[in-house]
């Protein structure tokens, strides 16, 4: 790419918004939502009813208002909301070690029969959902924040150029 078409490019910036990372921030969101599904619609008994699904279900809501909100921003390229996406995206990582470790080696007992609480397919897929929905958030983040870079540094050249 030449520096007239590189020029161009940053320049269509300033009338576009940022569709890839709002668009990985919505993938996240779903992602998110397949893994809450798979964890609720396990029937192991009343494994998961205590007060910690409670709290999943209370992160599960501040998690997708949070990243919608952040889908907004980066998609104005605002780059404060790429720090909030970097930290979401920590926290699906960490998730993995509240819910899924756990109940992936506890055993409870259903119908008089002691059984996993969370087999093996199960574990793997949500650790897919979590994972995939962290990736999505990170890369919205650092493509954010490197599009904001850009457009900052193209509207201080316009300014110079006028000046």
């Amino acid at each position: 790419m030449n520096q007239d078409e590189r020029s161009i490019s940053r320049d269509r910036m300033r009338y576009i918004k940022n569709s890839a990372s709002s668009r990985l921030c919505y993938l996240a969101i779903l992602f998110n939502v397949f893994y809450f599904v798979s964890i609720c619609k396990s029937d192991v008994g009343v494994y998961y009813y205590n007060i910690l699904i409670g709290g999943v279900i209370l992160y599960n809501l501040f998690f997708m208002l949070a990243v919608f909100l952040a889908s907004e921003g980066v998609k104005n390229y605002k780059r404060d909301y790429s720090f909030l996406l970097l930290a979401l995206g920590v926290g699906q990582i960490l998730r993995f070690f509240v819910i899924p470790m756990h109940a992936h080696s506890e055993t409870t007992v259903v119908n008089g029969a002691e059984t996993l609480v969370m087999r093996d397919g199960q574990f793997i897929r949500v650790a897919i959902y979590l994972a995939v929905s962290a990736v999505c958030l990170i890369a919205a983040a650092l493509i954010n924040l490197y599009k904001c870079r850009e457009l900052s540094e193209h509207q201080k050249s316009l300014a110079a150029q006028t000046a």
